[in-house]
């Protein structure tokens, strides 16, 4: 298991990497071959957020599909305990999931396999998540953006806008193969987010499935 750790907006300390390679020993029991798992430390400068001024996001990388949690707490060490629990949880699902493929267990609905997986706060920046996780080493960026094996750019770009002054976002391009609604949702649910972009192997077109109330989910598609 190859963990990367690093601080968006602040500095990592020595101990702290250590922490955390000694907390993520306990998802070894889930390790695959080439997997990879990155942890983005980073802190809310706001008074007001004291309670919650440490973040960690973790993303695990294998073959298969990106799983992520998120947690912030008063302090880096309790928020790194949290997200560890939610992605932890998350890839038992996984686990429960391909025994279900296999033939193990009866197939159960979406909403039954992911009734219980923790949910993360609602972040501002949230994108919707590649649908395959990249090759085990990391690999020189391609031309066009993206990243050889399926990794995606994660520059701030300007891009062009009406009006006087251009406006910053972040651009990211994703290499996706086609799925199925219930594997979009799925992949959803692992990466704690409430909307996914896919594209539909039966439509054969971009496709957002996302969270409605409860256990309901909806499906948004492009046409021209």
């Amino acid at each position: 298991m190859d963990i990367i750790v690093k601080g968006r907006r602040t500095d990592v300390s020595e101990k702290f990497r250590q922490h955390v390679d000694n907390k993520l020993e306990r998802l070894s029991k889930w390790e695959k071959k080439g997997m990879i798992v990155d942890v983005e430390v980073s802190e809310e400068r706001n008074p007001k957020l004291a309670d919650v001024r440490e973040r960690v996001e973790l993303t695990i990388r294998t073959n298969g599909p990106i799983i992520r949690s998120e947690a912030a707490a008063s302090d880096r060490y309790g928020a790194l305990d949290l997200a560890i629990d939610k992605i932890e949880a998350r890839l038992r699902k996984a686990a429960d999931r391909r025994k279900v493929h296999r033939g193990n267990h009866s197939p159960v609905s979406v909403a039954a396999a992911t009734a219980d997986l923790p949910g993360d706060m609602p972040s501002a920046a949230a994108t919707a998540t590649a649908t395959q996780a990249p090759p085990a080493q990391r690999t020189e960026e391609e031309p066009d953006g993206t990243e050889a094996g399926g990794r995606f750019s994660d520059e701030f770009v300007e891009l062009e806008t009406q009006g006087d002054v251009p406006l910053v976002v972040r651009e990211k391009f994703h290499r996706a193969k086609p799925m199925s609604i219930d594997q979009a949702l799925m992949e959803m649910e692992l990466v704690g987010h409430d909307f996914y972009l896919f594209h539909d192997e039966v439509k054969d077109t971009p496709s957002v499935v996302y969270r409605r109330k409860g256990f309901n989910y909806g499906v948004l598609r492009l046409v021209d």
